[in-house]
């Protein structure tokens, strides 16, 4: 693959010098709390001449605790996020764990994610390249960004030409992520669309002993910096309630700081690019 892909999701760009958006709350919880989700999200992206993504997971997989909450199964979480497509028209991205559940997941998602700690799995990989969709890689938190090249390769062998490369942070001693800014520029030059994963980048993994602590505080620090570095989209877990979100809500950004976040987020992207 050439330097600097350029792609369109259902009408959202990646790789052509904007600034789009991957947003929504960790996992599908309702449909009543997508659907107030998607619409609030909504409003304040067209508010603010902005593209995204809706992202939620049917599946939450690698919880900490075995009691933690995943979801209410596959076949109800894809009902939803499709429901969710259809009635506010926007293109939707959720995670898959086994190569089997790619072909029944990019029945309804436009983008298939792959979790970072099975960013290595080959006939995962394959499989979600095989379907046709958009997919978008998060880096292992072990690994060197110059390693996610064999992603990118991976993919590609694949037949994948619609490939976005994730960084969510890098393991920093036990229950601590940090996030390396030359990642960016590195993972860049492989010639794909590169995302910052804002809000995962701050959890603190399984710092509550049977869950994931977070910190949230410093959501705008990181996305200000990541948008400074020169990413091409920015992902951000937004729930209504973080407090008493089932998954990750330590460092899930509130909805009412979304709008004046995403605000300073364009005037640093138009001067990071002037």
């Amino acid at each position: 693959m050439g330097q600097n892909s350029q792609f369109d999701v259902s009408g959202v760009p990646f790789g052509d010098g904007s600034l789009s958006f991957i947003l929504g709350p960790c996992v599908v919880e309702s449909i009543e709390h997508a659907r107030s989700m998607a619409g609030s999200i909504k409003e304040i992206c067209e508010s603010l001449g902005v593209k995204f993504v809706y992202k939620s997971s049917f599946d939450k997989a690698n919880r900490s605790s075995i009691d933690s909450f995943r979801g209410d199964g596959m076949e109800f979480g894809l009902d939803v996020l499709a429901r969710i497509k259809d009635e506010f028209g926007l293109p939707v991205i959720t995670d898959i764990h086994e190569p089997w559940q790619a072909e029944k997941a990019a029945a309804v998602a436009d983008i298939l994610q792959i979790p970072a700690f099975l960013c290595r799995q080959t006939d995962l990989l394959v499989a979600a390249a095989e379907t046709g969709r958009a997919v978008n890689v998060k880096k292992g938190q072990f690994l060197a960004p110059w390693d996610a090249k064999n992603i990118v390769d991976k993919l590609s062998a694949a037949g994948c030409d619609k490939i976005l490369l994730t960084e969510r942070g890098t393991s920093f001693g036990y229950n601590n992520l940090v996030v390396d800014m030359r990642t960016f520029p590195v993972m860049r030059s492989f010639g794909v669309p590169v995302v910052f994963d804002v809000t995962h980048s701050l959890q603190l993994p399984g710092g509550l002993g049977k869950a994931t602590d977070g910190q949230g505080q410093y959501i705008e620090h990181l996305a200000r910096s990541g948008v400074a570095c020169g990413v091409d989209a920015v992902f951000m877990e937004v729930h209504n309630d973080p407090s008493n979100a089932p998954s990750d809500g330590p460092n899930q950004l509130p909805i009412e700081r979304l709008k004046p976040l995403i605000g300073k987020l364009i005037q640093i992207h138009e001067i990071a690019n002037t």
